[in-house]
């Protein structure tokens, strides 16, 4: 073995060694940003460790493929996994699909996964804080949006903590993302509960397609410093790896005077994935990540009971995790693979409100099988386990503390071939058992006609329901206090119901794609929504409580008590003016009609969540590759106001001037909000108040070897 490798074989150790002593430290809670010496050793390691590596091999990135080339017969023949668990092209999907490329994200700019999201028809994304955002699609936007199913290579993040998604833990290199494919729209049969509204399922990149480095650093006004270390390597003929650390440090937000707000944040990821093709027939693959986050908001919460008082303060965070994974894929016969996946997820949340510590270990087989010339069919089935610590304070516990959630699933989904090449019926169902709410069926049926090569016609009618979380169950939110009769402070508290039962969906969706011209697409979703018990918030008998000082109670008892409908309409079409300049518009109508059952008392909750989502949206994207390979990208989003929180409308303008030096370097500057010095986004969500958006500029450099 020449010197070169054994330096290599010396570093991958020495990093291994300090990956396992972080990730030690991490679970035993002993490391945070605020003392990040070792975390900043890690990245230094890997940093250098790369460089070496790239002196030693000479190794060189292929040229990166331009969106603004490619047809839309290509686009449109994008494979997407996410409607059916199996490959099939989007142009003859029978949902609303849309797929945010690697190229799409290089050239938005943006550095979150959340941000990405903005450029989905259809999908409202509101920024809450610096660090925390309501995401959802087809309405119920909230911290929490308790209605949307997001996916990383098949590992739910998911929380049945709250009903909802922690974004500030989803991070990652985003050029080692391939694709993000996002359905509004039930996709329960495939994916089981919760994925009422709609499905985000992300997927990396498999470890051959990241060969050689990437090292990046950019900076600006809200991102003070981000570091990017990417290696992956090949160790035999059919096994790849690569490895991976991310660090930044960002600013916190505005108030609406402009003074500076304490919700900053710093966080560290890292991670590795070795994919092996040990045989024509057998894939394996193997990856994992570690994190901690560090990061305030500001916030109220009790201090006191009596006297009654509610104090703002700032919310110091600490969050940390990981994740393991592995899956086996297959190949039984031609008309025949399997699919075996299994993986293990840990992460630790700490701040002045809640402690929460939850394990998750899931097993997931499916195996899809062709049966005669017309029938195409994926089954299977899981189990999960997930316990859980939620330790309280003042203003929010759970009881009991510790619980252990089960969920037993199967699946089956059977794809017909009416006609040939032009009708397609799809029939499933998901059977679910949960802990928390019993066994649930979730049905769909769906139809795809394409009456010409160019054209594609769908509808589809679904049932989907979200299982009850923790916090439906077993919550006691101290919510406010104030003074009342006779001397005694008034605690109005929030009640978690035993017997919460699982929401109801049953959605009624069409839609239309057509190819116009080589240069023009448009696609057309339309869905009519009809809900059943909804959550609201039923006030109680006032009562008693002598402990821990004489005061009396007004509980409000989480129930089923809601119901209603949703209707809308999201366009999106494509436009290639010429074979350097890509125009996407998108625009989506919303509306909602919510309604308190005739015995419910409350008269606030549906007004709430009527008000919380916007009636329009659009979006306007241009990519414009200039000569010298220079880029010149815009984004423009308009969002209608919020009536709940009394938020107008805004206009979001977002500038990338990138420049590829060659195929191993190039440079990108950008601003995002340049209309507005700031702008809400969204409400107060209980303790936690909003902070404004404010105009950004950044700098970015990037090295591939």
């Amino acid at each position: 073995m020449n010197l070169s490798g054994l330096y290599l074989i010396r570093g991958l150790a020495l990093l291994n060694d300090r990956l396992q002593e972080t990730h030690s430290r991490l679970f035993s809670g002993k490391t945070t940003i605020q003392h990040p010496s070792l975390l900043f050793r890690t990245l230094s390691i890997v940093c250098c460790l790369l460089i070496a590596i790239s002196l030693a091999t000479g190794q060189q990135q292929p040229p990166q493929k331009d969106l603004t080339d490619q047809s839309l017969d290509e686009l449109a023949n994008i494979q997407v996994t996410s409607v059916s668990r199996k490959e099939q092209k989007l142009f003859r999907a029978a949902a609303a699909v849309y797929v945010i490329t690697q190229e799409d994200i290089r050239r938005s700019g943006l550095s979150t996964i959340p941000e990405l999201l903005r450029m989905v028809p259809g999908i409202n994304v509101a920024q809450i804080s610096a660090n925390t955002w309501a995401i959802t699609a087809r309405g119920f936007n909230s911290q929490f949006g308790n209605k949307m199913l997001v996916l990383v290579d098949g590992r739910s993040v998911y929380s049945p903590d709250f009903s909802g998604v922690y974004w500030d833990a989803q991070d990652l290199i985003l050029d080692d993302i391939e694709r993000i494919e996002v359905i509004r729209g039930p996709g329960a049969t495939i994916w089981g509960a919760n994925a009422v509204n709609g499905v985000i399922n992300i997927t990396t990149k498999r470890s051959s397609e990241t060969q050689g480095g990437l090292v990046r650093a950019s900076t600006g006004n809200q991102d003070y410093g981000t570091g990017e270390a990417r290696y992956g390597g090949k160790i035999s003929d059919n096994a790849y790896y690569r490895v991976y650390a991310k660090y930044f440090n960002r600013s916190g937000f505005e108030d609406a005077a402009g003074n500076a707000t304490k919700d900053a944040w710093r966080s560290l990821h890292s991670g590795f994935r070795l994919d092996w093709q040990s045989n024509t027939r057998d894939a394996i693959t193997v990856q994992g990540d570690i994190y901690t986050d560090h990061f305030n908001n500001v916030g109220t919460r009790l201090v006191s009971i009596f006297p009654p008082m509610i104090a703002p303060g700032d919310q110091n965070m600490n969050a940390s995790g990981g994740n393991v994974l592995a899956r086996w894929d297959r190949v039984v016969s031609p008309r025949s693979d399997v699919t075996l996946q299994f993986y293990y997820d840990r992460n630790r949340r700490h701040d002045t409100l809640l402690n929460s510590t939850r394990d998750t270990l899931d097993f997931d087989f499916a195996h899809h099988i062709l049966v005669g010339n017309r029938q195409d069919i994926v089954w299977g089935g899981g189990f999960r386990v997930s316990p859980d610590s939620l330790k309280g304070s003042l203003t929010s516990l759970l009881v009991p503390v510790n619980r252990t959630q089960k969920i037993g699933s199967a699946f089956v989904q059977d794809e017909i071939t009416v006609v040939e090449n032009r009708v397609h019926l799809t029939v499933g169902s998901k059977f679910e058992h949960n802990s928390f709410s019993g066994f649930n069926v979730q049905p769909s049926v769906r139809v795809a006609w394409t009456p010409g090569d160019r054209q594609t016609i769908w509808a589809a009618a679904s049932r989907a329901v979200r299982t009850p979380s923790r916090s439906d169950k077993d919550v006691l939110v101290n919510y406010a206090a104030f003074p009342g009769a006779n001397g005694l402070t008034n605690l109005i508290t929030i009640l978690g119901n035993p017997d919460f039962k699982s929401e109801i969906l049953n959605a009624y969706e069409l839609g239309y794609r057509i190819q116009a011209t080589n240069h023009l697409s448009l696609d057309i979703a339309s869905f009519y929504n009809i809900y059943k018990r909804l959550e609201a918030g039923e006030p109680q008998t006032p009562f008693f409580d002598p402990s821990p000082v004489p005061h009396v109670v007004i509980p409000v008892l989480l129930s089923n008590t809601i119901g209603g409908k949703t209707y809308g309409v999201e366009v999106l079409a494509n436009w290639n003016a010429t074979n350097h300049w890509k125009l996407t518009a998108g625009y989506s109508w919303l509306r909602m009609q919510l309604h308190p059952d005739a015995s419910s008392l409350d008269t606030t909750t549906f007004l709430q969540e009527q008000g919380s989502d916007p009636h329009h949206q659009i979006q306007v994207r241009s990519l414009l590759s200039l000569p010298h390979r220079v880029e010149f990208d815009t984004s423009l989003y308009y969002v209608d106001k919020l009536a709940a929180f009394q938020i107008p409308s805004y206009v979001r303008l977002d500038l990338r001037l990138g420049w590829r030096f060659s195929d191993s370097l190039d440079f990108s500057v950008g601003g995002q909000n340049l209309l507005n010095a700031r702008h809400a986004e969204f409400g107060d969500n209980q303790t936690l108040n909003s902070t404004f958006v404010k105009r950004t500029a950044y700098g970015k450099i990037t090295w591939r070897f």
